[in-house]
Protein backbone atom coordinates (compact mmCIF):
# COMPACT_ATOMS: atom_id res chain seq x y z
CA UNK A 1 0.00 0.00 0.00
CA UNK A 2 1.49 3.35 -1.05
CA UNK A 3 2.20 5.82 1.42
CA UNK A 4 -0.92 8.25 -0.62
CA UNK A 5 -3.38 5.43 -0.15
CA UNK A 6 -6.58 6.20 0.83
CA UNK A 7 -6.06 3.94 3.72
CA UNK A 8 -2.70 5.38 4.58
CA UNK A 9 -4.57 9.01 4.37
CA UNK A 10 -6.89 7.94 6.99
CA UNK A 11 -4.55 6.59 9.24
CA UNK A 12 -2.33 9.78 9.44
CA UNK A 13 -5.52 11.96 10.07
CA UNK A 14 -6.37 8.93 12.57
CA UNK A 15 -2.68 9.61 14.46
CA UNK A 16 -4.26 13.56 14.62
CA UNK A 17 -6.88 12.53 16.48
CA UNK A 18 -5.62 9.75 18.75
CA UNK A 19 -3.54 11.78 21.40
CA UNK A 20 -5.69 14.16 22.31
CA UNK A 21 -7.58 13.94 26.08
CA UNK A 22 -11.31 14.18 25.37
CA UNK A 23 -14.24 13.73 27.77
CA UNK A 24 -17.76 14.74 27.52
CA UNK A 25 -17.38 17.80 27.70
CA UNK A 26 -14.02 20.30 27.65
CA UNK A 27 -11.72 21.80 25.45
CA UNK A 28 -10.26 18.12 24.28
CA UNK A 29 -14.04 18.01 21.98
CA UNK A 30 -13.55 21.58 20.64
CA UNK A 31 -10.10 20.75 19.65
CA UNK A 32 -10.80 17.46 17.75
CA UNK A 33 -13.95 19.35 16.39
CA UNK A 34 -11.14 21.83 14.89
CA UNK A 35 -9.39 19.70 13.42
CA UNK A 36 -12.43 17.85 11.74
CA UNK A 37 -13.77 21.15 10.58
CA UNK A 38 -10.48 21.68 8.65
CA UNK A 39 -11.81 18.88 6.32
CA UNK A 40 -15.37 19.40 6.31
CA UNK A 41 -17.95 22.33 6.92
CA UNK A 42 -19.00 21.85 10.69
CA UNK A 43 -21.38 23.90 12.65
CA UNK A 44 -20.26 23.67 16.33
CA UNK A 45 -23.21 23.29 18.99
CA UNK A 46 -22.71 24.40 23.19
CA UNK A 47 -25.36 23.04 25.58
CA UNK A 48 -24.78 24.99 28.90
CA UNK A 49 -23.93 22.75 32.23
CA UNK A 50 -27.23 21.93 33.62
CA UNK A 51 -29.35 21.73 30.65
CA UNK A 52 -31.97 19.19 31.01
CA UNK A 53 -31.59 15.99 28.20
CA UNK A 54 -35.14 14.07 29.08
CA UNK A 55 -33.95 11.91 31.74
CA UNK A 56 -30.08 13.80 31.69
CA UNK A 57 -28.59 16.62 32.82
CA UNK A 58 -25.45 17.89 31.04
CA UNK A 59 -22.55 18.14 33.66
CA UNK A 60 -20.33 20.59 34.63
CA UNK A 61 -17.76 21.13 32.47
CA UNK A 62 -14.27 19.09 32.89
CA UNK A 63 -10.92 20.31 31.59
CA UNK A 64 -7.28 18.82 32.69
CA UNK A 65 -3.66 20.37 32.46
CA UNK A 66 -1.82 17.67 34.06
CA UNK A 67 -1.93 14.54 36.58
CA UNK A 68 0.45 12.42 37.95
CA UNK A 69 1.67 10.47 41.01
CA UNK A 70 4.83 11.04 42.90
CA UNK A 71 6.19 8.18 44.56
CA UNK A 72 8.32 7.96 48.02
CA UNK A 73 11.61 8.12 45.74
CA UNK A 74 10.58 10.94 43.86
CA UNK A 75 10.07 9.11 40.46
CA UNK A 76 6.23 9.83 38.79
CA UNK A 77 4.11 7.39 37.41
CA UNK A 78 0.77 7.78 35.71
CA UNK A 79 1.31 10.54 34.56
CA UNK A 80 -0.83 12.42 32.11
CA UNK A 81 1.71 13.57 29.77
CA UNK A 82 2.83 9.79 29.24
CA UNK A 83 -0.88 8.59 28.43
CA UNK A 84 -4.08 10.18 29.04
CA UNK A 85 -5.81 6.65 30.09
CA UNK A 86 -3.61 7.43 33.06
CA UNK A 87 -6.15 9.46 34.49
CA UNK A 88 -10.09 8.54 35.36
CA UNK A 89 -11.91 10.96 33.18
CA UNK A 90 -13.58 13.49 35.21
CA UNK A 91 -11.90 13.07 37.83
CA UNK A 92 -12.07 16.59 40.39
CA UNK A 93 -8.45 18.53 41.42
CA UNK A 94 -6.95 17.11 44.07
CA UNK A 95 -3.02 17.96 45.56
CA UNK A 96 -2.68 15.42 48.83
CA UNK A 97 -0.05 13.50 50.00
CA UNK A 98 -1.07 9.54 51.36
CA UNK A 99 0.08 6.31 52.46
CA UNK A 100 -0.13 3.52 49.97
CA UNK A 101 -3.07 1.95 51.35
CA UNK A 102 -5.31 4.71 51.10
CA UNK A 103 -3.67 5.22 47.19
CA UNK A 104 -4.92 1.76 46.24
CA UNK A 105 -8.58 3.17 46.96
CA UNK A 106 -7.97 5.28 44.00
CA UNK A 107 -5.98 2.83 41.75
CA UNK A 108 -7.80 0.68 39.24
CA UNK A 109 -6.16 -1.69 37.03
CA UNK A 110 -6.55 -5.29 34.81
CA UNK A 111 -5.37 -8.37 36.71
CA UNK A 112 -6.39 -10.15 34.09
CA UNK A 113 -4.14 -7.78 31.51
CA UNK A 114 -1.02 -6.66 33.71
CA UNK A 115 0.18 -4.58 31.40
CA UNK A 116 -2.28 -2.76 30.19
CA UNK A 117 -3.75 0.48 31.47
CA UNK A 118 -7.31 0.45 31.77
CA UNK A 119 -9.73 3.14 30.30
CA UNK A 120 -12.19 4.53 33.74
CA UNK A 121 -14.82 7.33 33.85
CA UNK A 122 -16.86 8.87 36.53
CA UNK A 123 -18.85 11.26 34.87
CA UNK A 124 -21.47 11.77 37.56
CA UNK A 125 -19.70 11.27 40.63
CA UNK A 126 -17.08 13.41 42.44
CA UNK A 127 -13.83 11.38 42.83
CA UNK A 128 -10.73 11.13 41.90
CA UNK A 129 -8.86 7.99 40.45
CA UNK A 130 -5.71 6.82 38.59
CA UNK A 131 -5.32 3.39 36.19
CA UNK A 132 -2.08 2.45 35.60
CA UNK A 133 -0.92 -1.29 34.94
CA UNK A 134 -1.57 -4.21 37.69
CA UNK A 135 2.16 -5.10 37.60
CA UNK A 136 2.96 -1.60 37.96
CA UNK A 137 0.17 -1.03 41.08
CA UNK A 138 1.67 -4.49 42.32
CA UNK A 139 4.98 -2.93 42.43
CA UNK A 140 4.68 0.34 44.74
CA UNK A 141 6.22 0.34 48.00
CA UNK A 142 4.84 1.36 51.32
CA UNK A 143 5.08 5.10 51.73
CA UNK A 144 3.76 8.38 51.25
CA UNK A 145 2.57 9.20 47.80
CA UNK A 146 2.14 12.78 46.77
CA UNK A 147 -0.89 12.88 44.40
CA UNK A 148 -1.41 16.11 41.72
CA UNK A 149 -4.51 16.60 39.68
CA UNK A 150 -4.62 20.00 37.98
CA UNK A 151 -8.22 19.51 36.36
CA UNK A 152 -11.36 21.82 36.33
CA UNK A 153 -14.98 21.49 36.86
CA UNK A 154 -16.91 24.38 36.52
CA UNK A 155 -20.11 25.64 34.20
CA UNK A 156 -19.34 25.41 30.65
CA UNK A 157 -20.86 23.33 28.35
CA UNK A 158 -20.88 20.24 26.28
CA UNK A 159 -20.15 20.64 22.56
CA UNK A 160 -20.85 18.33 19.27
CA UNK A 161 -20.42 19.29 15.93
CA UNK A 162 -22.86 18.47 13.02
CA UNK A 163 -21.80 18.48 9.46
CA UNK A 164 -25.33 18.59 6.92
CA UNK A 165 -24.89 17.87 2.76
CA UNK A 166 -28.34 18.87 1.74
CA UNK A 167 -29.82 16.17 -0.79
CA UNK A 168 -32.87 16.53 -3.27
CA UNK A 169 -35.50 14.98 -1.22
CA UNK A 170 -36.55 16.62 2.27
CA UNK A 171 -35.54 13.27 4.01
CA UNK A 172 -32.51 12.64 5.90
CA UNK A 173 -29.87 10.03 6.39
CA UNK A 174 -27.92 11.03 10.07
CA UNK A 175 -24.81 9.45 10.69
CA UNK A 176 -23.38 9.58 14.11
CA UNK A 177 -20.41 8.91 15.71
CA UNK A 178 -18.84 9.51 19.28
CA UNK A 179 -15.85 11.82 19.97
CA UNK A 180 -15.88 11.26 23.89
CA UNK A 181 -12.99 8.60 23.72
CA UNK A 182 -9.19 9.58 24.75
CA UNK A 183 -6.77 7.55 23.27
CA UNK A 184 -8.36 4.70 21.98
CA UNK A 185 -7.60 4.32 18.52
CA UNK A 186 -10.61 1.63 17.44
CA UNK A 187 -12.85 2.93 20.09
CA UNK A 188 -13.41 5.80 18.59
CA UNK A 189 -10.63 7.72 16.47
CA UNK A 190 -11.44 5.31 13.80
CA UNK A 191 -15.39 5.92 13.81
CA UNK A 192 -14.53 9.82 13.66
CA UNK A 193 -11.87 9.49 10.89
CA UNK A 194 -14.25 7.55 8.80
CA UNK A 195 -17.28 9.81 9.34
CA UNK A 196 -14.64 13.10 8.24
CA UNK A 197 -13.93 11.32 5.02
CA UNK A 198 -17.21 10.17 3.89
CA UNK A 199 -18.80 13.63 4.90
CA UNK A 200 -16.01 15.20 2.24
CA UNK A 201 -17.31 12.28 0.00
CA UNK A 202 -20.71 12.32 0.55
CA UNK A 203 -20.55 16.89 -0.66
CA UNK A 204 -18.53 15.92 -3.72
CA UNK A 205 -21.91 15.15 -5.58
CA UNK A 206 -25.49 15.60 -5.71
CA UNK A 207 -27.31 13.09 -3.52
CA UNK A 208 -30.97 12.17 -3.26
CA UNK A 209 -31.09 12.11 0.98
CA UNK A 210 -29.74 14.97 3.00
CA UNK A 211 -27.39 13.57 5.11
CA UNK A 212 -26.43 14.80 8.51
CA UNK A 213 -23.47 13.67 10.18
CA UNK A 214 -23.20 13.97 13.52
CA UNK A 215 -20.02 14.04 15.92
CA UNK A 216 -20.90 13.68 19.79
CA UNK A 217 -20.21 12.98 23.31
CA UNK A 218 -21.57 9.49 23.94
CA UNK A 219 -24.89 8.54 25.69
CA UNK A 220 -25.48 12.39 27.29
CA UNK A 221 -24.20 13.97 23.42
CA UNK A 222 -26.98 12.04 21.78
CA UNK A 223 -29.53 13.17 23.93
CA UNK A 224 -28.50 16.84 23.68
CA UNK A 225 -28.81 16.24 19.99
CA UNK A 226 -32.04 14.89 20.19
CA UNK A 227 -33.44 17.03 22.37
CA UNK A 228 -32.20 20.15 19.97
CA UNK A 229 -33.18 18.29 16.80
CA UNK A 230 -36.68 16.52 17.79
CA UNK A 231 -38.70 18.85 15.81
CA UNK A 232 -37.06 17.74 12.70
CA UNK A 233 -36.93 13.70 13.94
CA UNK A 234 -39.65 13.05 11.39
CA UNK A 235 -37.31 13.72 8.39
CA UNK A 236 -34.79 10.37 9.47
CA UNK A 237 -35.66 8.14 6.71
CA UNK A 238 -32.40 6.12 7.77
CA UNK A 239 -29.23 5.89 10.27
CA UNK A 240 -26.35 4.72 11.51
CA UNK A 241 -24.00 4.42 14.19
CA UNK A 242 -20.51 4.22 13.32
CA UNK A 243 -17.17 3.45 15.51
CA UNK A 244 -14.49 0.88 15.61
CA UNK A 245 -13.93 0.38 12.13
CA UNK A 246 -10.03 0.44 12.20
CA UNK A 247 -9.35 -3.81 13.51
CA UNK A 248 -9.19 -6.70 12.24
CA UNK A 249 -12.47 -7.94 12.71
CA UNK A 250 -15.32 -8.54 9.67
CA UNK A 251 -17.62 -5.70 9.34
CA UNK A 252 -20.76 -6.16 11.90
CA UNK A 253 -24.43 -4.19 11.67
CA UNK A 254 -26.09 -4.57 14.52
CA UNK A 255 -30.25 -4.25 13.50
CA UNK A 256 -32.18 -0.92 14.71
CA UNK A 257 -34.55 -1.77 17.70
CA UNK A 258 -37.44 -3.03 15.36
CA UNK A 259 -35.17 -4.92 13.50
CA UNK A 260 -37.45 -4.59 10.53
CA UNK A 261 -36.35 -0.93 8.69
CA UNK A 262 -34.81 -0.77 5.63
CA UNK A 263 -31.57 0.06 6.37
CA UNK A 264 -31.87 -3.59 8.24
CA UNK A 265 -32.28 -4.80 4.87
CA UNK A 266 -30.09 -2.62 2.98
CA UNK A 267 -26.79 -2.91 4.87
CA UNK A 268 -26.80 -6.55 5.10
CA UNK A 269 -27.58 -6.76 1.53
CA UNK A 270 -24.35 -5.08 1.01
CA UNK A 271 -22.25 -6.50 3.35
CA UNK A 272 -23.17 -9.88 1.44
CA UNK A 273 -21.78 -8.56 -1.24
CA UNK A 274 -18.70 -7.36 -0.01
CA UNK A 275 -17.08 -10.03 2.68
CA UNK A 276 -18.73 -13.48 3.17
CA UNK A 277 -17.37 -13.14 6.66
CA UNK A 278 -19.51 -9.98 7.57
CA UNK A 279 -21.97 -10.18 10.60
CA UNK A 280 -25.33 -9.27 11.38
CA UNK A 281 -26.60 -9.30 15.05
CA UNK A 282 -29.85 -8.19 16.79
CA UNK A 283 -30.40 -5.25 18.79
CA UNK A 284 -30.05 -4.92 22.37
CA UNK A 285 -30.27 -2.06 24.37
CA UNK A 286 -26.61 -2.18 25.44
CA UNK A 287 -23.98 -0.42 23.11
CA UNK A 288 -23.25 2.72 22.15
CA UNK A 289 -25.80 5.63 20.64
CA UNK A 290 -28.28 3.84 18.68
CA UNK A 291 -29.63 3.04 22.24
CA UNK A 292 -30.55 6.71 22.46
CA UNK A 293 -31.60 6.92 18.65
CA UNK A 294 -33.81 3.83 18.84
CA UNK A 295 -35.14 4.51 22.31
CA UNK A 296 -38.95 3.71 22.18
CA UNK A 297 -39.84 7.79 22.64
CA UNK A 298 -37.91 7.92 19.08
CA UNK A 299 -38.03 5.00 17.90
CA UNK A 300 -35.96 6.11 14.71
CA UNK A 301 -34.30 3.44 11.99
CA UNK A 302 -31.05 3.84 12.72
CA UNK A 303 -28.62 1.06 13.33
CA UNK A 304 -24.99 1.27 13.80
CA UNK A 305 -21.92 -0.63 11.73
CA UNK A 306 -18.45 -1.69 13.48
CA UNK A 307 -15.89 -4.29 12.99
CA UNK A 308 -15.41 -5.63 16.37
CA UNK A 309 -18.63 -5.32 18.93
CA UNK A 310 -18.14 -2.87 22.00
CA UNK A 311 -16.29 -4.80 24.79
CA UNK A 312 -15.92 -7.52 21.93
CA UNK A 313 -12.08 -7.20 21.44
CA UNK A 314 -9.05 -8.34 23.92
CA UNK A 315 -7.43 -4.14 23.55
CA UNK A 316 -11.03 -2.89 24.11
CA UNK A 317 -10.95 0.18 26.12
CA UNK A 318 -7.06 -0.33 27.15
CA UNK A 319 -4.07 1.17 26.26
CA UNK A 320 -3.36 -1.69 23.34
CA UNK A 321 -6.48 0.04 21.28
CA UNK A 322 -3.64 1.96 19.89
CA UNK A 323 -2.52 3.28 16.48
CA UNK A 324 -0.70 -0.46 15.76
CA UNK A 325 -4.34 -1.95 15.81
CA UNK A 326 -6.09 -0.07 13.18
CA UNK A 327 -4.72 -0.64 10.02
CA UNK A 328 -4.53 1.20 6.62
CA UNK A 329 -6.24 -1.65 5.30
CA UNK A 330 -8.88 -2.00 7.13
CA UNK A 331 -9.87 1.59 7.41
CA UNK A 332 -10.12 1.73 3.60
CA UNK A 333 -12.34 -1.35 3.37
CA UNK A 334 -14.83 0.02 6.11
CA UNK A 335 -14.61 3.73 4.67
CA UNK A 336 -15.58 1.81 1.50
CA UNK A 337 -18.08 -0.35 3.02
CA UNK A 338 -20.02 2.99 3.80
CA UNK A 339 -19.75 4.09 0.29
CA UNK A 340 -21.61 1.10 -0.94
CA UNK A 341 -24.17 1.44 1.87
CA UNK A 342 -24.96 5.08 0.90
CA UNK A 343 -25.40 4.04 -2.90
CA UNK A 344 -27.43 1.37 -2.31
CA UNK A 345 -29.74 3.72 0.27
CA UNK A 346 -29.20 5.92 -2.84
CA UNK A 347 -30.12 4.11 -4.90
CA UNK A 348 -33.20 1.72 -3.22
CA UNK A 349 -36.31 2.90 -5.34
CA UNK A 350 -39.36 1.77 -6.43
CA UNK A 351 -40.79 2.15 -9.95
CA UNK A 352 -43.72 1.13 -11.22
CA UNK A 353 -44.50 -0.57 -14.88
CA UNK A 354 -46.00 1.36 -17.41
CA UNK A 355 -46.49 -1.99 -19.69
CA UNK A 356 -47.50 -4.51 -17.10
CA UNK A 357 -49.31 -6.78 -19.61
CA UNK A 358 -46.72 -8.98 -20.58
CA UNK A 359 -43.71 -8.10 -21.40
CA UNK A 360 -42.89 -4.74 -23.33
CA UNK A 361 -41.08 -5.42 -26.75
CA UNK A 362 -38.10 -3.94 -25.81
CA UNK A 363 -36.63 -4.05 -29.42
CA UNK A 364 -38.38 -1.72 -31.24
CA UNK A 365 -37.13 0.90 -28.50
CA UNK A 366 -33.69 0.15 -28.81
CA UNK A 367 -32.99 -1.31 -25.82
CA UNK A 368 -32.91 -5.23 -26.81
CA UNK A 369 -29.97 -6.82 -29.02
CA UNK A 370 -30.88 -7.88 -32.60
CA UNK A 371 -30.33 -11.17 -32.90
CA UNK A 372 -32.61 -13.89 -31.11
CA UNK A 373 -32.53 -17.04 -30.04
CA UNK A 374 -29.39 -16.98 -27.78
CA UNK A 375 -29.42 -15.91 -23.66
CA UNK A 376 -29.83 -12.48 -23.22
CA UNK A 377 -26.41 -10.29 -22.04
CA UNK A 378 -26.51 -9.57 -18.03
CA UNK A 379 -28.02 -5.64 -19.37
CA UNK A 380 -30.78 -7.27 -21.00
CA UNK A 381 -31.40 -9.60 -18.23
CA UNK A 382 -31.21 -7.03 -15.45
CA UNK A 383 -34.10 -4.73 -17.78
CA UNK A 384 -36.01 -8.12 -18.35
CA UNK A 385 -35.48 -8.66 -14.31
CA UNK A 386 -36.75 -4.91 -13.47
CA UNK A 387 -39.74 -4.88 -15.13
CA UNK A 388 -40.95 -7.84 -13.94
CA UNK A 389 -40.38 -6.97 -10.36
CA UNK A 390 -41.16 -2.85 -10.16
CA UNK A 391 -44.43 -3.23 -8.75
CA UNK A 392 -44.39 -0.57 -6.79
CA UNK A 393 -43.20 -2.36 -3.75
CA UNK A 394 -40.08 -4.39 -4.67
CA UNK A 395 -37.20 -2.18 -4.92
CA UNK A 396 -34.00 -2.18 -7.03
CA UNK A 397 -31.94 -3.46 -3.91
CA UNK A 398 -34.75 -6.19 -3.50
CA UNK A 399 -34.68 -7.10 -7.24
CA UNK A 400 -30.32 -6.79 -7.16
CA UNK A 401 -30.76 -9.74 -4.54
CA UNK A 402 -33.23 -11.83 -6.69
CA UNK A 403 -31.59 -11.24 -9.61
CA UNK A 404 -28.22 -12.12 -8.18
CA UNK A 405 -26.73 -9.11 -10.56
CA UNK A 406 -24.77 -6.22 -9.28
CA UNK A 407 -27.28 -3.21 -7.81
CA UNK A 408 -25.18 -0.91 -10.18
CA UNK A 409 -26.48 -3.19 -12.71
CA UNK A 410 -30.18 -2.93 -12.04
CA UNK A 411 -30.19 0.48 -11.73
CA UNK A 412 -28.55 1.21 -15.11
CA UNK A 413 -31.42 -0.49 -16.60
CA UNK A 414 -33.61 1.26 -14.36
CA UNK A 415 -32.69 4.57 -16.00
CA UNK A 416 -32.47 3.14 -19.60
CA UNK A 417 -36.50 1.22 -19.00
CA UNK A 418 -37.58 5.04 -17.42
CA UNK A 419 -36.25 6.51 -19.88
CA UNK A 420 -38.14 4.83 -22.71
CA UNK A 421 -41.14 5.67 -20.87
CA UNK A 422 -41.51 1.77 -19.64
CA UNK A 423 -40.94 2.51 -15.96
CA UNK A 424 -42.21 5.69 -13.34
CA UNK A 425 -40.36 5.91 -9.97
CA UNK A 426 -42.61 5.73 -7.17
CA UNK A 427 -42.43 8.87 -4.75
CA UNK A 428 -40.03 8.84 -1.56
CA UNK A 429 -42.96 6.96 0.99
CA UNK A 430 -42.40 8.35 4.17
CA UNK A 431 -40.57 7.48 6.77
CA UNK A 432 -43.05 4.75 9.06
CA UNK A 433 -44.17 6.53 11.92
CA UNK A 434 -42.63 6.27 15.31
CA UNK A 435 -44.36 3.73 17.77
CA UNK A 436 -44.78 5.88 21.47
Amino acid sequence: MSASSPGEQLHAFAERLYPICRSITGNGVRRTLRIIGERIPLSINEVPSGSEAFDWEVPLEWNIEDAWIEAPDGNRLAELGRHNLHIVSYSEPIRATVDLAALRHHLHTLPAKPDLIPYRTSYYRRQWGFCLSHRDAEALEPGKYHVVVESSLAPGSLTYGECFVPGRSTQEVVLFTHVCHPSLANDNTSGMTIATELAAWLASEPRRFGYRIVFAPGTIGSLCWLRNNEHGLKRIRHGLVIGLLGDPQPLTYKQSRRGNRDVDRIVPFVLRNLDASSRVIPFEPYGYDERQLCSPGFDLPVGRLTRAVNDGYPEYHTSADDLSLVTPGKLEESLEALKQIVTALEDDVRYINMCPKGEPQLGKRGLYGSMGGSSPADAQRAMLWVLSQSDGHTSLVDISAKADLPLASIKQAATQLEAAGLLKQQEDPAPPANEQ
